[in-house]
Order: C-alpha cells, then sequence, then structure tokens
C-alpha cells in the first residue's frame, strides 16, 4: 500500500467499502510492521493514559514551573455548570485545559501530536465518552487521528520550532476534528473536510512561548482547539465542505511554516514572549533563579 496522503486513505475506503480504521491499520502495518492487533493495543494504552492523565489530575491546583498556570483548569470545572457555551464544549476544553496545565507541571500526558498541544484530542475524546460514544469507537477514532497526525508529518511537520503553533494546536485540533467526525459516524471525507477547516482556521498561528516555556500562551490555546475541533466536526457532520482539499491545506500550512521567523518558532523571542508584561515575567523569573 504505497499511500502518503489522507486522499489516498479515502479512495481506498471507497474502492474496497473497508472502514477508515482498518484503512489505517494496514498503514502502518505496512509502514511499521506492527500488526493490526498491535498497533490497536498501543492505542488502547494511549487512550487509557489520557483518561488516568485528566482524572488524577482533575480539579486540583497544580505546581508549574514558573507559575504562569496551573489552576485555570480547577477555575473552569467550578464554572462549569454556568458555562454560556454549553456544557459538551466547556466540559470538552476543562479537559483540555487540565491536560495542559499536567504537562507544564510535568505529569504524565500523551503528546497528541506534542506536549504544548497535549490537552486537545483528548479534550474532545473524552467529553464523546461522556456523552455516550463506547471505547471501541473511540479508540478507532483515536487510530483515524493518528493517521491526520501522520500525513501531516509526512508532508509538512508537527513541530512549533519548525512550522510555528500552527503545527502544534493546528495539528491537533485537526486531529481531535477528525476523530470526533469518525466517532459519529462521518464518513472519510468528512473526517478530512472537518481536518482541513480546522487547520485552515489555525493556519499562521505563531509559536511564542513567554519565557520559552510551555505556559503562556500555549495552555489556553488547547482550549480553543478543542473548542473548535468540536466545531468544525459539526460543521463537516453537516455537510460543510473545505473547498481545498485536507492534502493541499497541509502543503500551504508547510509554505507558511517555512515562511516564519525564527523569533516565531518557538524561540520565545517574538508575539507574545515579545510583550513588555512577558519581558518582565522572564527578568523576575531570572533574577530569582539567578539564571
Amino acid at each position: 500500500m504505497n499511500v502518503n496522503r489522507f486522499k489516498e486513505l479515502i479512495d481506498i475506503c471507497e474502492k474496497t467499502g473497508e472502514p477508515l480504521d482498518k484503512v489505517v491499520l494496514h498503514w502502518e502495518m505496512l509502514d511499521s510492521g506492527l500488526s493490526p492487533e498491535k498497533v490497536v493495543k498501543k492505542t488502547e494504552v494511549l487512550f487509557d493514559v489520557m483518561k488516568e492523565s485528566y482524572e488524577e489530575n482533575r480539579g486540583k491546583n497544580l505546581k508549574t514551573l514558573v507559575g504562569l498556570t496551573g489552576d485555570n483548569a480547577k477555575k473552569m470545572l467550578d464554572y462549569l455548570p454556568f458555562a454560556f457555551t454549553g456544557e459538551r464544549v466547556f466540559q470538552a476544553v476543562t479537559i483540555a485545559v487540565t491536560i495542559a496545565e499536567s504537562n507544564a507541571s510535568m505529569k504524565r500526558i500523551v503528546a497528541c501530536p506534542t506536549g504544548g498541544a497535549s490537552g486537545v484530542v483528548p479534550g474532545v475524546l473524552l467529553t464523546l465518552e461522556k456523552y455516550g460514544t463506547k471505547r471501541e469507537k473511540l479508540i478507532s477514532s483515536l487510530i483515524v487521528a493518528g493517521a491526520i497526525g501522520k500525513v501531516i508529518s509526512l508532508h509538512a511537520s508537527l513541530s512549533g520550532a519548525q512550522h510555528g503553533c500552527q503545527a502544534e494546536i493546528g495539528s491537533g485540533t485537526a486531529m481531535a476534528a477528525g476523530a470526533a467526525v469518525y466517532a459519529m459516524d462521518g464518513t472519510p471525507q468528512q473526517v478530512a473536510d472537518a481536518a482541513a477547516l480546522s487547520l485552515k482556521s489555525l493556519m499562521g498561528l505563531v509559536c511564542d512561548p513567554v519565557g520559552g516555556f510551555v505556559e503562556v500562551p500555549c495552555v489556553k490555546r488547547n482550549a480553543a482547539g478543542a473548542a473548535l475541533a468540536l466545531l468544525f466536526a459539526d460543521m463537516a457532520r453537516a455537510g460543510v465542505k473545505s473547498v481545498v482539499p485536507f492534502d493541499e491545506v497541509v502543503d500551504a500550512m508547510a509554505k507558511v511554516g517555512r515562511m516564519m521567523p525564527e523569533s516565531l518558532r518557538e524561540t520565545g523571542k517574538g508575539g507574545i514572549a515579545d510583550t513588555p508584561t512577558a519581558k518582565n515575567i522572564v527578568d523576575v523569573f531570572s533574577r530569582k533563579f539567578k539564571i
């Protein structure tokens, strides 16, 4: 199976009648040598770690290195019954921030696709589980999410240092949106549309962590990614298509990433990291720890 584009996976599904997750498993077997059963088992472990990470840190004030975050998820959990955006969306963003703050406090998380963007996919999947989606379907959806991330990694990057935050939160949002569509019995084309709509909407997002630490604005961008993923999943299921196919959106993202100056690629020198407040935070931290 000579595949490296998402459209090729869709074509195989249409030609063979096989479900998308099964086609992805065969692709992975030919690439990695791992049997489909082994890949499913590994995916189940990753899903379980996502759940454990959330359950262990849910509602806690977490201590992070710089202390710029760590108590936001608890505030959000307390506010959940009053959320104007609705319980499902706010549940997803609360889980996303919990996982992202867990990452910032060096807790165990699944880097899906990276540590900085680790909250988006579990935010969406664990919310779907809470509202009735079966575990088996979520595992299949996480396998599909992996295929979306793999295509992005083959033709662009998942690294903020290489292509900015569009490659991290943008990719995580595309993966989560595609997974949500698949979990809700959407078609392979709808999965691709949701992923494309997500990546287009976050194209150009720069990577500008204050002081280079994965706290501000990284943690709260996970919330944005989870909310957008659910939004674009619903739009795709409603029949809204991406005019530009997912594979071409990935190519465009790579081009934008290559045009980004170094200051906007995880160096902590541009964007939010270059504001007076951010510089003052870094100065205080440096003097405190004599860096």
